[in-house]
């Protein structure tokens, strides 16, 4: 079903003398059940631009790479990705690398949709690589989780402004992010962000980045997280801050000055919140 804030597919741009050019469509869809010990795909489905690698696993778990054939992400583009893990089945999903955002036309928006889902005692970790925001690029990005309460999550989502290195600066951005999770039906964590215009100098504002260019948020719900709580404090700069919203649910957020320095704080803190090495992917 799609939501009311999604724009047509088909809608003619509104500027006089700006024609549309083609644009890149990507749906893949995956489930996976438990079954002779081992997780295995249920059911697969992709098309257009969309891609699911599965590289092999030493453990009882699946994992799955996520590929953008089309090279990254423009305005007028739209990505769906669908996956969910039945009842005592293990998912781990990435990406194959960062994903980039380009500048877009004044009258359009790239779309990103997720949407997880997994069932009781199910175990499902979102690890996708960094998404890197170019100066003029118009993202509109939905991360929508369904879990049953005895189930276990681990997201993670990392926006970088800017390569650094590059002496990138993102001085126009249309930004709009969002996560939803549900526990049992019920709406238990919401995170919004939204950022247009000069991202560069909102950015450099005391009480929004302090300069810094990269920003990561972590979302770990699993029974009894919140006694994962102190021990994750203790290995966080000032520039990071943890918080149990309740029993089961603990969110993170950090910023860093470049997608790499972010990189060397999440690494090990992923690690031990999954218990696994992160998949290969990030180490390349």
């Amino acid at each position: 079903m799609r939501e009311d804030s999604d724009l047509p597919y088909d809608t003619e741009p509104t500027c006089p003398g700006i024609q549309r050019a083609q644009r890149a469509r990507g749906e893949a869809v995956l489930s996976v059940r438990r079954n002779d010990g081992a997780t295995r795909i249920a059911d697969l489905r992709m098309s257009g631009s969309a891609k699911l690698l599965f590289p092999r696993n030493a453990d009882e778990s699946l994992a799955a790479v996520f590929l953008n054939t089309a090279g990254g992400v423009t305005g007028g583009d739209a990505f769906h990705l669908t996956a969910s893990a039945e009842a005592g089945a293990s998912l781990t999903l990435t990406t194959q690398a960062a994903e980039r955002v380009y500048r877009a036309l004044p009258d359009e928006t790239g779309l990103v949709r997720t949407r997880l889902s997994c069932a009781e005692g199910a175990t499902l970790h979102w690890l996708p690589q960094e998404t890197i925001l170019f100066d003029g690029a118009a993202l509109d990005r939905h991360l929508s989780i369904d879990m049953a309460g005895d189930a276990s999550l681990l997201a993670c989502e990392v926006l970088v402004f800017g390569r650094a290195a590059m002496g990138e600066d993102v001085r126009d951005l249309r930004l709009r992010d969002r996560i939803d999770l549900r526990r049992d039906g019920r709406l238990c964590f919401a995170d919004r962000l939204q950022l247009t215009g000069d991202a560069a100098t909102a950015l450099r504002r005391p009480f929004v980045a302090d300069g810094a260019r990269a920003m990561g948020s972590v979302v770990f719900a699993a029974p009894g997280a919140a006694h994962r709580l102190e021990g994750l404090r203790a290995g966080l700069p000032p520039q990071a801050g943890v918080s149990a919203l309740h029993d089961d649910l603990v969110f993170l957020r950090a910023t860093a000055a470049d997608g790499f320095a972010l990189r060397g704080l999440l690494i090990p803190l992923l690690a031990r919140l999954s218990g696994a090495e992160l998949p290969r992917p990030w180490m390349i």
